[in-house]
Formats: C-alpha cells, structure tokens, sequence
C-alpha cells in the first residue's frame, strides 16, 4: 500500500524544495518550532481561499505524482515477487489527477453531514474549517463519475470492511491470484 498523505508529509519535509516553495508562498508562520510544516496552521491559511488551494496544490501535487511513481516502478521491478495489487490510498486522487496511475478508483462516500462530524471529531475542527475541506474537492457527484468501484463508508467499520474485502477478492481474482485477502 501507498499512502499519499504520508509520501505528501516526506515531499515537504524541512530543506526539500516543496518546503522552500512552501513557506515563500504563505509565510514562516507556517512552521512548527522544529522546522516541519504545521500542517493544521497551512490548511487553516489555505482551504478558505480557492487561489491558495490552487497553489498549494502547483506546489505538492507534482511532487507527490513523481514519489508515488517510484514507487510503483519499485514494485514493478520485483517482477514474479512483486504483490498482486498495490493500493494508493490517496484522498486527492482525482483532485492531482492520479487517475491514470490506477487500473481501479475506489472512492469511499459518506454523506456530507457525517463527513463533517468525522472531520470535527477526528481533526477537532470548527464547522468553518471541515466544510472548507470539503469544498475544496471535487464534489462527490463529479467524483463518482471516475469511480469504477463505490464503497459506502456510512454504515458501522464491519460493513464497510466487507464491502472491501468484497472487493478486494474480486480483483485478486482479475489476476489471477488466491493470495490472503484482508479481513
């Protein structure tokens, strides 16, 4: 599995060049102590103004493409080793237009109202600073058009595994394999 937000935390580490480009755009009170970006202070600065977003993603997203790349080639390498299915687990897939890295989308919906609740809760965000989020993406109608595979995510964890693992061992199928599947 490739987790975008944790490759997206390493491409803006201190001292990388999407730092730098980082903190020229919206300012050193972007930063923690240690250097790292505080990524609660840049969210805050950036999800009201559509123009921020637009940069901030100018500066990310090409990077994030480029490290998810590697990776996948990696993996491609390992030819006969190599997993059955390697899973980008990236919450902007569509938004940095990581569509035609994938032979599947998977997109997970919630309601927006329950989407909010988990924001706040999770993230202990105001209603402002969740919806602003949320509006920042691509509007879940728009984005079920890309999607070959829906999961609902409004239910309890167990039917949402379910409905994954369903999934999951359908693809495993597609190649072929009878590998574990998850669960």
């Amino acid at each position: 599995m490739i987790d975008a937000d944790l490759v997206a935390k390493e491409v803006i580490r201190p001292g990388t060049e999407a730092w730098r480009e980082l903190v020229e755009a919206f300012g050193e009170d972007i930063l923690n102590e240690d250097g790292t970006i505080d990524r609660r202070r840049l969210g805050d600065k950036v999800f009201a103004d559509p123009e921020a977003v637009r940069r901030l993603n100018e500066i990310t997203h090409p990077r994030i493409l480029e490290a998810i790349g590697r990776r996948l080639e990696e993996y491609a390498r390992l030819g006969e080793d190599a997993p059955p299915g390697v899973v980008i687990d990236a919450p902007l897939l569509i938004e940095a237009g990581m569509v035609d890295m994938v032979d599947e989308v998977w997109l997970v919906v919630v309601d927006q109202k329950t989407q909010i609740q988990r924001l706040m809760a999770r993230d202990h965000f105001g209603v402002e600073q969740a919806l602003n989020r949320i509006n920042a993406q691509i509007p879940l109608e728009k984005k079920k058009r890309y999607a070959d595979v829906i999961i609902d995510n409004t239910g309890s964890m167990r039917w949402t595994r379910a409905q994954v693992v369903r999934e999951w061992k359908r693809v495993l199928e597609q190649v072929g394999s009878r590998e574990k599947c998850p669960g």
